[in-house]
């Protein structure tokens, strides 16, 4: 990466008429959340799971709340209490300033809600693969979806849940609305929703864009596809930022081998 690259990203950023952001898991991971990456970076984030012989995608299934629901929420629990006590860095707040009154949206792979928390409007967000902060029937029995406003205990020892939700209309367990691993009971309703709006603000949003992707890999590629989506239309341009995998095809795309909060601080020292 040369210096330049920065300084390019700060001036398309600066002549942006509006700015679509684009974040996979590797946002998170200056906040201090954890990497998944491969079953070594599961298991040092939940080396209890590493004990049970349990990946990411087992522990990630819906398979659970059916058979067993103190087995599944052990895990979406444990990470429900870790997203509400995880505070944005600061990362998120020098985009939403560069963004100012300006059009935006933000698309993310990332069900942790943190860009809510860090004051982002509801209404400017597509969480593609849903929220860890809603609720759905397990089943499902019907297609309601309902805030988590649960308080998860969970033994540390054995990853259960020592109680977990209901649904509300029924006598199933609960379970997160998120898209799962093989799961063919997820309610995208609010996906659904999520995506008209996002569809709207592309169709209206003036054609000088900007795509700030950060943390997005490869290995589960949805947001790195919607971001080079974006790329291919005429007047939009693309900077991609991962410490692992920034290539990015397009003489006019920038790619920043960096991790997210080191090359928005840098980007920024370029503006200032």
């Amino acid at each position: 990466m040369q210096h330049s690259d920065l300084k390019r990203a700060a001036l398309l950023i600066q002549e942006a008429e509006a700015l679509i952001i684009t974040a996979g898991a590797g946002m998170g991971v200056d906040s201090g959340l954890p990497d998944f990456r491969g079953p070594a970076g599961f298991w040092r984030a939940y080396p209890m799971y590493e004990r049970l012989g349990r990946s990411f995608e087992q522990a990630a299934n819906p398979i659970h709340f059916k058979r067993d629901p103190a087995d599944g929420w052990g895990f979406y629990g444990h990470r429900t209490g870790l997203y509400r006590e995880t505070i944005p860095h600061e990362g998120f707040h020098i985009i939403k300033r560069w963004i100012g009154q300006r059009p935006r949206f933000i698309v993310t792979s990332n069900v942790d809600g943190q860009f809510q928390r860090a004051g982002y409007a509801e209404s400017d967000i597509y969480e593609v693969h849903g929220s860890i902060h809603h609720l759905q029937c397990e089943g499902p029995c019907c297609e309601e979806i309902w805030p988590n406003e649960e308080d998860i205990s969970i033994d540390q020892e054995t990853m259960r849940a020592l109680r977990f939700p209901m649904c509300r209309h029924c006598q199933r367990a609960a379970r997160p609305n998120i898209l799962m691993f093989g799961d063919w009971a997820w309610l995208d309703k609010r996906a659904r929703a999520q995506s008209r709006r996002y569809a709207d603000f592309i169709k209206d949003a003036p054609a000088k864009r900007v795509v700030l992707e950060m943390g997005a890999g490869s290995a589960i590629p949805t947001i790195r596809f919607t971001t080079e989506d974006l790329a291919a239309m005429t007047g939009t341009r693309a900077i991609r930022i991962n410490p692992r995998e920034p290539e990015i095809d397009g003489r006019d795309n920038i790619a920043l081998p960096m991790g997210a909060l080191e090359a928005l601080q840098a980007i920024d020292a370029q503006m200032s």
